[in-house]
């Protein structure tokens, strides 16, 4: 074994495979442009390797994969001008893009939380591992952004409108509900999968898929399945006020819930987040989404939304943030529409032709 990497991440060959692991347990992992860094030169340098076979990611310690991405580094630059969360988030999504178009097989043991940046490097891998202690969200619209690491792509597929109430809500997923929003693929108890992943690694590809649907099924617990119709119901407008209006006509416990969860959240946010999920039902690519969500993100964070986000949830922790506009009606679909205009600095992933 050859171990390898900055002190965040720490790359190693072991056996067959190429072997990542988020190093940051005192920051539950959160992903930092310095791992997003060593990340892409291991898989740069093990793309042509005959002697890697596949990559596995997890994460060290044994409460999260990565829950998010560096958001303090993000608002500690906010004075330094727009160059460091262009390069964060650039480079971020080049590497998710580039996780998604790996050409040999990359598992993903997403034990624990994984929220927003562990989600990007995550969920479009090839093989997605769940396990019970597992909690997947992408609650951007409390901080003041949209899904985004390629989120806005994998929501627009989710059943039903489930995708649009994980996307609107930050509601989150355990093993069944990420496995059936299609954001998981296999369901490994915690305590078999560090030997799972031994396994997989000593075997390589001829015996990868048979590994994983050889593991425990998941257990079945009562989640979004079973809350599909009343999701579809509320959720299927294609405005904000309409989708608060459904959940107010709908009298019961999950209904006040949601809606009661949803007022705390960033107007502009939620409007935004409900016009790119659904944009991306059109779209054929992660590329082309990564690309909208760029302009959504960097627009965001220079208005100011996602900077207040950050100073309720994480720096003053009063978690009392002051949105601009206060409220839904004061987001026009015009201002909406300018989140998204093109800019000067696109990010400009190649977008691969339709089938």
């Amino acid at each position: 074994m050859s171990e390898a990497g900055s002190s965040e991440v720490v790359t190693r060959r072991v056996d067959r495979a190429g072997r990542l692991t988020l190093n940051r347990p005192e920051a539950l992992n959160s992903v930092t442009l310095g791992m997003v860094r060593a990340i892409q030169q291991a898989l740069d340098e093990w793309r042509d390797d005959p002697s890697v076979e596949l990559v596995i990611l997890d994460g060290a310690g044994d409460r999260a994969l990565a829950a998010g991405g560096d958001v303090r580094a993000l608002y500690d630059s906010h004075t330094e001008g727009p160059e460091f969360h262009q390069t964060f988030w650039r480079e971020e999504y080049v590497l998710d893009a580039c996780i998604a178009r790996y050409p040999k097989p990359f598992i993903a043991a997403m034990d624990g939380i994984v929220m927003g940046g562990g989600i990007g490097v995550s969920a479009h891998a090839s093989y997605r591992i769940v396990t019970e202690r597992s909690r997947l969200a992408m609650p951007e619209t409390g901080i003041g952004l949209i899904p985004d690491v390629g989120g806005t792509f994998l929501l627009s597929r989710a059943p039903g409108e489930t995708g649009t109430y994980l996307g609107l809500t930050g509601h989150p997923m355990n093993a069944g509900d990420a496995i059936f929003a299609k954001f998981a693929d296999y369901y490994v108890p915690s305590d078999e999968l560090p030997a799972v992943l031994s396994r997989i690694a000593e075997e390589g590809v001829s015996e990868l898929t048979t590994l994983l649907s050889n593991a425990a099924k998941v257990p079945l617990v009562p989640g979004l399945e079973t809350r599909q119709d009343i999701i579809d119901g509320t959720f299927r407008f294609d405005s904000v006020e309409r989708i608060f209006d459904a959940l107010e006509r709908n009298e019961n416990d999950w209904a006040e819930e949601t809606l009661e969860g949803l007022v705390k959240r960033s107007p502009t946010s939620l409007k935004a987040t409900l016009a790119a999920v659904r944009r991306a039902r059109t779209i054929c690519s992660l590329e082309d989404a990564l690309n909208w969500e760029y302009r959504y993100v960097c627009r965001l964070f220079e208005c100011g939304e996602f900077l207040e986000g950050i100073r309720a949830l994480v720096v003053d922790k009063d978690r009392a943030p002051k949105w601009t506009p206060a409220s839904l009606q004061g987001v026009s679909d015009d201002m909406v529409r300018q989140l998204s205009a093109p800019m000067e600095n696109e990010l400009g992933l190649p977008v691969p032709a339709r089938d």
